[in-house]
């Protein structure tokens, strides 16, 4: 079944990057990475934050231990799959083409990165194919 997907605000981003560039940690330790300092009320905040992120099924606690640890259930290409998705929707129609060709055309791309792109491309169209032959074998039976 799919997830309802629920908008992602600024503050939860920064508690998700810490709990994907940390792995499993605690609050004080997701505090500590957002913020430089960590105070008593950027605690409270993250603590608030990451039980917004439970209610969103996008982090998971574990209780087990005096010090709750969290971890994010929902992936960072996840997560930006779902946001561009939704910036498409929004802004052309779900066009992710046409999102795409603007968020590139004032970039100059290397080398590498056009070759990405271009590989990128090719496995897209090898993935439609095998779809592609696989549904027109089950219209053959």
């Amino acid at each position: 079944m799919a997830r309802l997907v629920q908008n992602v605000t600024k503050g939860e981003l920064g508690v998700l990057n810490a709990l994907w560039d940390k792995g499993p940690t605690t609050i004080r330790e997701v505090t500590d990475a957002v913020y430089a300092d960590g105070t008593i009320a950027q605690y409270a905040t993250v603590q608030k934050l990451l039980e917004r992120l439970e209610e969103k099924g996008y982090v998971r606690r574990d209780r087990s231990n005096r010090a709750h640890v969290f971890q994010a259930i929902i992936g960072r290409d996840e997560l930006i799959g779902w946001e561009i998705q939704e910036l498409a929707n929004g802004l052309s129609g779900g066009s992710i083409a046409s999102l795409f060709a603007e968020l590139v055309k004032p970039v100059q791309l290397t080398s590498m990165e056009r070759a990405s792109l271009q590989n990128l491309v090719a496995e897209l169209e090898r993935q439609r194919n095998t779809i592609e032959r696989a549904e027109a074998a089950g219209d053959s039976d």
